[in-house]
């Protein structure tokens, strides 16, 4: 069992930058895959940044390319989420997630969720 929590969303303008941060307790963090996927009414929730258990290995969906860099520190059992050059459709209510496959890039591969953390990209 791990248990996630976010913390770090917030309202910022178009261009600013905000870090999200995932703290997991529970089971040993560096057993698992970690990442970041968000959400907005009446849309699937998506991947946007992924880790793999040790962070040889990242995800990102097109969107955020270039924009968002994620990365773990196995030592504070916590993942970040840096998100440069925000836009407005960046919106949405952000989750942290952890799964015990190599890499995820699909809601199906994530055993745990945390409780989301909305982020409001005003133009």
């Amino acid at each position: 069992q791990v248990q996630v929590e976010e913390s770090g969303g917030g309202l910022v303008q178009a261009g600013g930058s905000l870090r999200l941060s995932c703290a997991a307790s529970g089971r040993t963090f560096s057993d698992y895959a970690m990442g970041w996927f968000r959400q907005i009414p009446a849309k699937e929730r998506e991947a946007v940044a992924t880790i793999n258990w040790n962070g040889g290995t990242t995800y990102y969906s097109d969107s955020v390319k270039g924009r968002f860099t994620i990365s773990r520190d196995d030592a504070k059992s916590t993942v970040y989420l840096q998100m440069n050059s925000l836009k407005p459709e960046d919106t949405a209510v952000y989750y942290c997630a952890a799964g015990s496959g190599p890499l995820l890039v699909g809601k199906q591969q994530v055993g745990y969720w945390g409780q989301g953390t909305q982020v409001t990209v005003s133009s």
